[in-house]
């Protein structure tokens, strides 16, 4: 009977610690999935942001369409991104697509005072900063939970109820690293 008691004991615990992990790694599961939220809110503030800073800009530069052609682009292919990975290189290349509106916007000294731009370019480096930092607590939150469904006894816990790594968000072109450059 003691022993029945002993073995009773020990299963119950191990079937707690079992609820326990399983719980925490769903907890981090839906941190991640939250902070992939707060980057997509982020980004879609960038994105329409973006329409009204290549109107204001095409109001003095008529002749740039090449350049509000690749922004558009890159907007929407940003826009229309369906994995981390997808959007991490649509990222990069509306980056790219900005720093070219905004060397346009250089050979434009009345557009750079307009009171309007200025308000857009303030807004969009308010953003960007806002991405950054949404990005990196979003990395953060995936690396907790990569390392808890890799570490032992967790690993065994993931493994039998299907728990999968995810993917950081990065930025694979070195130049992208940074913030757009949005002063003059």
């Amino acid at each position: 009977m003691g022993a029945l008691i002993v073995i009773l004991i020990i299963v119950a615990l191990l079937v707690l610690i079992l609820i326990g992990l399983y719980n925490s790694l769903v907890t981090l599961r839906n941190r991640c999935d939250n902070a992939w939220a707060q980057v997509d809110v982020q980004l879609r503030r960038r994105y329409d942001l973006i329409p009204n800073l290549v109107e204001t800009v095409k109001g003095y530069a008529k002749h740039e369409r090449e350049v509000f052609e690749k922004v558009t682009e890159a907007r929407a292919k940003a826009i229309n991104a369906q994995t981390v990975k997808e959007q991490g290189e649509a990222e990069n290349m509306l980056t790219g697509a900005l720093k070219s509106l905004f060397a346009v916007v250089e050979n434009y000294p009345e557009l750079k005072a307009n009171q309007n731009f200025l308000m857009l370019q303030e807004e969009l480096a308010g953003t960007e900063s806002k991405i950054a930092y949404a990005r990196q607590f979003y990395n953060d939150m995936v690396m907790k939970y990569n390392t808890k469904i890799q570490i032992f006894p967790s690993n065994i816990v993931a493994n039998l109820f299907g728990f999968k790594e995810k993917e950081y968000f990065e930025i694979e072109e070195p130049a992208a690293r940074g913030p757009v450059k949005v002063s003059f």
